[in-house]
């Protein structure tokens, strides 16, 4: 889902703009009295004329926000009062489909920029009118649905049967299910959706060890709607008391302008070395990424900033959409976020908290963000023609202002970090007092600087107006992230389901053990194949709880792994199908931005991230880097650093320009990727330390058999 543009007769840009240091309010307005211009504006005849799709959106996001955070706020508080899970997953759920078939008409007229009335009569018109009766006609289906699960939903949880009606609604909810989740992610998704239906209903037709008896068209209506588990089930319960609150702080972070200052600071940071205009890209579309939710919708939203800059810079084409694809893909597993999976992970994992799982995965995202960005340099350095960067905005902040920034947008991590970690809140009221505080910034903070700029009152009150407007638009982008999210959650909880109901995971466990002859190695490549493929075209959290469910188990309780090790590898794996060809969606939607060679940019791409390949294999192994409980010891530490020098030379193997004939250097290539594999990989401390003693005399030998040093050859040197 792409966002489009408020309509510009919405805005009303002509009275209150924003430029690169503040609010920019139209005299007109301040010299017109309060009460009278807020009469004008809430004219009725005014605010029929303003009206677009695209507004109502923004509209109706705010009342379905409100209910998810006062829901987030009574499951917290001891009142007595809040509704069930299920009631409240059920409410949920019903609002994001109604905000989805909005969305999705606002998206077929264009984004909705023009008055509502042009856009409603285009959506009934000949050629649209087909969609718009479906989306319509879902969203009737559901209504009843959703509001008798959520009257009744303590009596169904208990019930073992259902009624004739109850089933004709439950059969009615999945085919809004099946319908909505194909036009957010496509034919791929749709056919994991109906082939889990089918393996439910006709699994004594399947051969082998993934036979099974069958479940009745009752049973599995009742394993998907009524029982409150499948589609409203754990995750979708999940999605609405924890995630949901994340990625309306994301929309809020972007509505109030923090992805700039992101790229603003990244920008200072970055300019004093060749590739710094690459690494910009590495670390705006990294953070971002990580509180997104979707590298593909990442890299989509970063990588239309990122990769011209890039290109503008001469970096080709193929090499910037490989470095957006690959920062994109980094960011879903950097801690405090982890790309909303880390809520998931922290559910699946017995007696894990949220905080045991940001801390377990804070070395490998040290790791993989170290690799990547010693990749880009060497994939980068060479192609930029003016590493200057002071022309990529128009205006500078000054010091003071970028310390307000800091504040408005640094505090609310402190008191998330805060609540969690030293407090012990649980996740969800964590997360609903950082995005109050967000707001209270947010608003707060460019009002006072207006204030302290201007004795004017009515620019200051006007500055406020401004910022609830960003609010508002925060609330709105908070839905577009969350919708096809929530669908595609909501979705797989069904499907697992269906799968738990047949015992699939055992079957998949037996599966695997007879494939791989008992041999963990095998296993774990099995699994990582599973996981890619099982991983294609889906966000974060939907890509590793689907196989935290179905392939985790098999590692943890039949090779004896522990549990943050089996978990951990399964989530890195799952997030590499954005990366890894024929379908590799992240490097698609890179790909078009960029517009180069599809296949090219995959190579690029794959370079640059070759240790995040890798890199789940050592938690395989070296299960004490994630598994440690906070308890980094020097042993630690020196794996820890062994596996980072070992990615570094898979890096210098694949991305070096060696000054040799083509067939040394694919020698030299293989040699420094095989070394760095081994020091990755290899359980033996002793054989990682020679591997790597054998990379480091190799590297340093590079000078003298007449090779420049790796660091001074970067730019101006010619690929083999």
């Amino acid at each position: 889902m792409a966002e489009q543009p408020p309509a510009d007769d919405t805005e009303d840009a002509a009275d209150i703009d924003i430029d690169g240091k503040g609010i920019d309010i139209d005299d007109e307005v301040t010299d017109r009295p309060i009460r009278e211009e807020i009469s004008n504006r809430l004219s009725w005849d005014r605010l029929q004329s303003k009206m677009t799709l695209w507004s109502f959106l923004a509209l109706l996001s705010v009342p379905f926000w409100l209910y998810v955070m006062w829901m987030a706020y009574l499951q917290s508080a001891i009142i007595g009062t809040a509704p069930s899970r299920a009631q409240f997953g059920a409410g949920f759920l019903g609002g994001v489909i109604v905000l989805y078939a909005l969305y999705e008409m606002i998206q077929r007229v264009g984004g909705g920029k023009r008055h509502y009335r042009k856009d409603v009569k285009e959506l009934v018109s000949k050629e649209n009118r087909l969609d718009t009766s479906l989306l319509l006609i879902s969203v009737a289906l559901m209504a009843p649905t959703v509001v008798y699960i959520y009257i009744n939903a303590l009596d169904l949880a208990g019930r073992g049967g259902a009624s004739t009606p109850e089933e004709v609604m439950a059969l009615s909810f999945t085919l809004v299910m099946i319908y909505i989740t194909w036009r957010a992610f496509g034919a791929t998704f749709l056919a994991v959706l109906l082939a889990g239906i089918a393996y439910g209903l006709f699994g004594s037709v399947v051969p082998g060890t993934l036979s099974h008896t069958g479940i009745s068209p009752e049973r599995t209506l009742r394993i998907l709607v009524i029982s409150m588990d499948g589609f409203f089930g754990f995750l979708t319960q999940l999605t609405a008391a924890w995630i949901a609150l994340f990625l309306l702080y994301a929309g809020l972070l972007k509505s109030y302008g923090a992805f700039e200052l992101i790229l603003r600071v990244a920008t200072r940071s970055a300019k004093y070395i060749d590739s710094g205009v690459a690494q910009t890209a590495v670390i705006a579309s990294a953070v971002i990424g990580s509180v997104n939710g979707s590298q593909t919708a990442n890299a989509g939203m970063t990588g239309s900033f990122t990769i011209p800059m890039m290109k503008k810079s001469g970096v080709k084409p193929a090499t910037a959409g490989g470095i957006e694809s690959v920062a994109s893909t980094s960011g879903q597993v950097l801690p405090p976020v982890m790309g909303a999976g880390a809520f998931v992970m922290a559910q699946l994992i017995t007696g894990a908290s949220y905080l045991d799982v940001i801390v377990a995965g804070l070395i490998p995202a040290a790791i993989l963000m170290v690799t990547v960005f010693v990749a880009v340099h060497y994939a980068a350095g060479p192609q930029i023609e003016d590493p200057d960067m002071d022309e990529l905005y128009d205006q500078s902040l000054t010091t003071g202002e970028m310390v307000l920034e800091g504040i408005k947008f640094g505090v609310p991590i402190v008191i998330l970090v805060y609540l969690l970690g030293v407090v012990g809140w649980t996740v969800g009221t964590s997360a609903f007092w950082t995005v109050i505080t967000m707001i209270t910034l947010g608003m707060a903070i460019p009002t006072v600087k207006r204030a302290y700029e201007t004795t004017d009152v009515r620019e200051t009150f006007w500055a406020f107006v401004y910022t609830g407007g960003q609010t508002i638009n925060g609330f709105r982008e908070g839905v577009i992230v969350l919708a096809p999210v929530a669908i595609i959650l909501a979705s797989i909880n069904g499907v697992v389901d269906i799968f738990e109901a047949t015992g699939v995971p055992g079957s998949i466990a037996l599966a695997l053990m007879d494939l791989s002859g008992g041999v963990l190695l095998i296993a774990a490549i099995l699994a990582m194949i599973i996981c890619i493929i099982l991983g294609l075209g889906m966000p974060t959290t939907a890509a590793y709880t689907i196989v935290a469910m179905l392939v985790a188990p098999t590692l943890v309780e039949q090779f004896m792994l522990p549990e943050f090790s089996g978990h951990f590898f399964v989530f890195y794996a799952a997030i590499l199908a954005g990366l890894t060809p024929p379908i590799a969606t992240c490097v698609a939607v890179a790909t078009g931005i960029a517009g180069s060679n599809f296949w090219r940019t995959c190579f690029e791409g794959v370079k640059i991230s070759a240790p995040l390949f890798v890199l789940p294999f050592s938690f395989i192994y070296h299960p004490d880097i994630v598994d440690h409980g906070g308890d980094v010891s020097a042993t630690v530490l020196m794996t820890s650093a062994i596996i980072l020098f070992g990615g570094l030379l898979i890096i210098h193997g694949l991305n070096y320009r060696f000054d040799r004939s083509r067939v040394t250097a694919y020698g030299l290539r293989a040699v420094f990727f095989g070394l760095g594999v081994t020091a990755m990989v290899y359980p033996e401390t002793v054989v990682q330390l020679g591997a790597l003693g054998v990379g480091v005399f190799l590297f340093l030998t590079q000078a003298a058999v007449g090779e420049s040093s790796p660091l001074d050859k970067l730019r101006g040197s010619q690929s083999n």
